[in-house]
């Protein structure tokens, strides 16, 4: 099968043409592909589906074979791969996803989409709430883009085992039964935010669209 990889600001993601179909079993795909020593590597896969909503259908697995609602950084790179594949000549596109339809603006010059810019919705933020994980409290904002996060502010991350305490938040019940996704968020200016994400299904990664957009939106309503 062909694929194409790509990563916005390094999350990486492996690009499948599915307008005429799809292997059966994309959980199980997207584990195998994903794993970064028996291969290709990636923190999940993305479909190009066919929609009769928007111009395109966007379809992404985590690396745990899991479906993800929205991806931030992933829906910017269909926009690029649609564009750069010929699927489209349009710079402006709309992308159903299960959070809803997206729409993306496009930069173009010779030929190849250059930047994408993607209209994120509207973020829903929700109360405060403390909550036990290892032994220790913690406050959570919960933010909802699409898909679940919850944003903690610390006043150090740079030390935070997050293969530990990720997964320990995953399962802490403050998300929705599938889980959710943790912003480790350290206020650095008003204007300065720096952010450690552990993302359901696929872990620690080095950029998350979603995750960036859910601390900016607990930081204003937290009035930092």
């Amino acid at each position: 099968m062909r694929f194409t990889k790509m990563q916005g600001l390094g999350n990486d993601y492996l690009f499948i043409d599915g307008r005429r179909g799809l292997p059966e079993d994309l959980p199980e795909l997207s584990r195998r592909m994903s794993d970064r020593h028996f291969g290709a590597g990636s923190d999940g896969i993305i479909c190009v589906c066919p929609s009769d909503k928007a111009d395109f259908r966007m379809r992404m697995f985590n690396a745990d074979g899991s479906e993800g609602k929205m991806c931030g950084n992933g829906i910017r790179c269909f926009g690029k791969y649609v564009y750069d594949q010929g699927m489209t000549e349009k710079t402006r596109l709309s992308v159903e996803t299960l959070a809803g339809l997206r729409y993306l603006e496009l930069e173009a010059a010779d030929g190849r989409a250059v930047s994408v810019t993607a209209d994120m919705g509207v973020p829903a933020v929700g109360a405060p709430r403390q909550v036990q994980v290892l032994g220790r409290s913690y406050q959570v904002i919960p933010v909802s883009m699409g898909n679940p996060h919850g944003v903690v502010f610390l006043d150090s991350i740079a030390e935070l085992d997050l293969h530990v305490l990720g997964p320990a938040f995953e399962r802490s019940g403050v998300y929705t039964e599938d889980g959710g996704n943790t912003e480790f968020a350290l206020l650095r200016t008003p204007e300065q935010l720096e952010v450690r994400v552990w993302e359901r299904g696929s872990g620690e990664t080095m950029a998350c669209g979603t995750g960036a957009c859910a601390s900016l939106a607990a930081a204003a309503s937290a009035g930092l």
